[in-house]
């Protein structure tokens, strides 16, 4: 079992900054973006972190998660992994949560209603539990680069959580997040940290 899985959300991009959907699209970092991966290095390699010498380190092949981990310092021990791609929004790619509840002409959420001819929920729950099960299979810590709706499906399933949960799991750009145990459970040991902004 892992002793501890660090997800960590890409930085800051254009599309990111407006609510755009990014699925699929490889919109690159802004300078912002480039910044905040760069303290989120420095951070991971002071105490508690050190570095995480011994971790696994997998990214999304998507070039914001990727140049995320490059900047933070771990791109020459990552490997890429397609189940760590963002949630495929189909017809829903680029617009924002008021765009696409415009053109459906009723509120909308895509844990609840799922993008339009894009990925169904039950696809991108397959791939957080793929996610899962990797982690707690691992005999070391784990540290993840992707995506907010990714990640935000495997810290639900991490908990054993209906990926619906996951609504109520805010991931920012940039931010850290740390699922371990405790008393022989899952839990979220922190969640949308971003402690190395401060």
């Amino acid at each position: 079992m892992a002793a501890r899985v660090l997800l960590v959300r890409h930085g800051q991009t254009e599309w990111s900054r407006a609510g755009r959907h990014t699925g699929r699209t490889d919109v690159p970092l802004l300078e912002e973006g480039r910044r905040t991966a760069r303290l989120l290095g420095e951070r991971l390699r002071r105490a508690p972190w050190h570095g995480l010498p011994d971790a696994e380190v997998f990214t999304s092949p998507l070039g914001r998660a990727r140049q995320t981990c490059e900047l933070a310092g771990f791109g020459d021990r990552a490997g890429t992994w397609d189940a760590l791609l963002e949630w495929d929004y189909g017809a829903y790619e680029g617009l924002t949560a008021a765009e696409i509840a415009e053109r459906a002409g009723a509120e909308w959420t895509v844990w609840r209603d799922g993008p339009a001819g894009g990925e169904p929920l039950a696809q991108l729950t397959a791939r957080a539990d793929e996610v899962v099960a990797r982690a707690r299979s691992a005999d070391r810590d784990v540290l993840l680069f992707a995506h907010g709706h990714l990640l935000r499906a495997v810290g639900a399933r991490w908990l054993g959580l209906e990926p619906s949960f996951a609504a109520r799991l805010r991931l920012s750009a940039g931010a850290l997040a740390v699922l371990g145990w405790a008393y022989g459970e899952p839990v979220l040991e922190r969640w949308n940290d971003q402690g190395h902004l401060d």
